[in-house]
Parts: structure tokens; C-alpha cells; sequence
């Protein structure tokens, strides 16, 4: 046993003994060559002949065995050139680029130059959808600017003086605002009241611009008023020289005569002259009790009471149902509906705006 074990430790000593020889045979006919941990490379910055300070730098880049590229430049530098070579090309290049001083850069886009706003914008601003909407608009030849049916894209306008339409209408380019409130009952009209009545003022409170009225109705008369802060079509549409014409509801009881229509169209004499009427239909009867249908363009105060009462049929409830192109049709009472651009279109259209 002893033996064996001694073999085996014999048999190892002779290993390491034959390993030990052999290096030291090579070693003494050629420098032993480094194993890969021991290798250094002279990279990165404050590199020296020992090897990097810091970092594994390229050597870890370049691996074990063959390192970094730089390794093989180790002490080349490219040579400095002459300060005359230097000179000479700074002159070259300040003499390369001298004329280019008064380049224009070319504009974000076509027309950049001219002043307005474009065309679709304008309209998609006022209400007309999308912008890609009002170029179809423009497409279908549908838009005019002052007279003129605009074809072109990106036509560009100044909102404060071009007259623009769409369909014949005009468009209200400016920051108008256009409502039509069914007007109840016992409301005031007029936008604020020193006695604490309901008014119409109190239907717009929550708006950020002045509103105002255009025309009055009766305290007891219901119906179509319009608000707005358009100056010029407020006046325009109360003035007598435009005759924009409104229509009534009115509950009378009969028996009424077949000629009531003639009288009223005829005129009738009050107080302070001739008031006429445009149009009279009888809308239904039940029994003694009548809805008439009168269309007038006259405005003076309590016109159509005045009217139907000096013909003997005293008015127990009027509504107006229409003014000019606005008409009530389901809006219930109390309710304020802004107005489409169609309808100021067209309101426009009435007074040559």
C-alpha cells in the first residue's frame, strides 16, 4: 500500500518535474512568451509603457490575444503641417465663401409674401367645417370673394374688408356672435332691468361678449328674438327702409268676417297712421275661437294688438313665429339656439350685408 502511494506521489513529482524542465529548456533557447493576462497595451489616455492607468480601455475591445489596433501604431503621430500650408487654405476657403453672404433662404411656402389669411382657414374659422371641408367648397366653385368665384387653394383674404360668400350667402368672418331666443311670457325685453324683472339678459349671462337686442317684442308676447353683437345687421334689420318682415301667431274669438284679411292688407287707421299688413290666413278654428296667421314689416310698438283690436278682435295670446328667414319651429320656450351660418347667411342676404 505504502508503495503504491508512493508510485502515485513519484508519479506526480515527476510530472512537475518534467513540466519545470521543459520550461526552463525553452526559456533558456527564446524569451518565454506572455500569457494573455500578463500582456499590456499601450491605450487610452495616460497609457504608459507598464500599461493603462485606468479603465480596461481598448484592450478589452481588442480581446486577449491580438489587442487593439492602436496597439500595433504604438509611437506614431501624424506629422504637423507648416503654418504657410494652413494660411493657405484659410484664405482658399474665406475666399470660396465670400460672395455667399446675401443668400436668401427660400420661403416656408408659396405666397409667403402676401398679406390676409388663407381662404380655408377663414371659412373653417367661421363655422364651415374642417379645412379640408372648405377646400371642397372652394373645389365646387361654391365660394366667392368679392364677386369673384374663387377656384384656386390658399386664396388668401383679409377677413376685415373682402366680402366673402358661400352659396350666394355672406359669411360673417369677424367674432359675431348670432342667437334666436324663444322669448316666454312676461320676460322684459331688453338686456337688463333696474326693477328686478326677468329680462333678456338673463338668458345670456354666461357670454364673454355684449350682447344685445335686435328689435322688442311685448312683455306678454312670446316668440323668435334675435341677439347679436353685429352693430351694423341689428340696425339694418329694424329699419323701415329694409322692411324685413315678421309673422304672428294670434288667438282671437269670432265670429270673424271673410273680408278681415282685405282690411288688414287694406290698412288699418291708428293713432299715429296706416299700418297694413302683408299677408292673413286663418291657421284653425274651434268653434269661436281662431288662430290667425299675420305677416307684417312694420315695427312699431304693440303693432299687430293695435291692429287686430281697432278691426274689433282683441288678441288674448300672440307668439311671433318668424323673423325674416328665422323661424321658431319646435325651439321651446325659454330655449337659446345659436344661429347656423346658413341663417346669418341669409339674414345678411335680407339687408344687402
Amino acid at each position: 500500500m505504502r508503495s503504491s502511494g508512493s508510485g502515485k506521489s513519484g508519479g506526480r513529482g515527476n510530472h512537475r518535474g518534467a513540466g519545470n524542465d521543459r520550461d526552463q529548456k525553452q526559456g533558456q533557447g527564446r524569451p518565454r512568451k506572455p500569457r494573455p493576462e500578463e500582456r499590456r497595451y499601450d491605450v487610452g489616455p495616460g497609457a504608459t509603457k507598464e500599461g493603462p492607468k485606468s479603465g480596461r480601455g481598448g484592450a478589452a475591445r481588442g480581446g486577449a490575444k491580438g489587442g487593439p489596433k492602436q496597439a500595433q501604431q504604438r509611437g506614431r503621430t501624424a506629422p504637423a503641417r507648416p503654418r504657410e500650408y494652413e494660411a493657405q487654405i484659410e484664405e482658399r476657403n474665406r475666399d470660396r465663401y465670400a460672395g455667399k453672404k446675401d443668400v436668401k433662404l427660400p420661403k416656408t411656402f408659396p405666397g409667403a409674401e402676401q398679406e390676409g389669411e388663407r381662404i380655408q382657414k377663414v371659412l373653417a374659422r367661421a363655422g364651415f367645417g374642417s379645412r379640408r371641408a372648405c377646400e371642397e367648397l372652394i373645389e365646387q366653385a361654391r365660394v366667392e370673394i368679392n364677386g369673384e368665384i374663387v377656384l384656386e387653394q390658399g386664396r388668401r383674404v383679409d377677413p376685415e374688408k373682402d366680402e366673402i360668400k358661400v352659396d350666394g350667402l355672406t359669411v360673417a368672418t369677424q367674432a359675431y356672435q348670432f342667437f334666436a331666443l324663444n322669448k316666454p311670457a312676461g320676460v322684459v325685453s331688453t338686456m337688463e332691468d333696474p326693477e328686478g324683472r326677468q329680462c333678456l339678459g338673463d338668458y345670456v349671462t354666461n357670454r364673454e361678449t355684449r350682447l344685445f337686442h335686435v328689435g322688442r317684442l311685448d312683455t306678454e308676447t312670446e316668440g323668435v328674438i334675435l341677439l347679436t353683437n353685429h352693430g351694423e345687421l341689428a340696425h339694418r334689420l329694424t329699419h323701415p327702409k329694409y322692411g324685413v318682415k315678421k309673422t304672428y301667431l294670434a288667438h282671437i274669438v269670432g265670429p270673424i268676417p271673410r273680408d278681415l284679411g282685405k282690411q288688414l292688407k287694406d290698412g288699418i287707421q291708428l293713432e299715429d297712421g296706416y299700418a297694413r299688413a302683408d299677408h292673413f290666413r286663418v291657421v284653425q278654428q274651434t268653434g269661436k275661437n281662431y288662430l290667425v296667421e299675420v305677416t307684417l314689416h312694420e315695427g312699431r310698438k304693440h303693432i299687430v294688438r293695435r291692429m287686430l283690436a281697432e278691426a274689433g278682435f282683441p288678441v288674448d295670446k300672440l307668439v311671433r313665429t318668424a323673423f325674416g328667414p328665422i323661424t321658431l319651429g319646435d325651439q321651446k320656450s325659454g330655449w337659446l339656439r345659436r344661429l347656423s351660418n346658413t341663417e346669418v347667411g341669409m339674414l345678411m342676404q335680407e339687408v344687402d350685408l
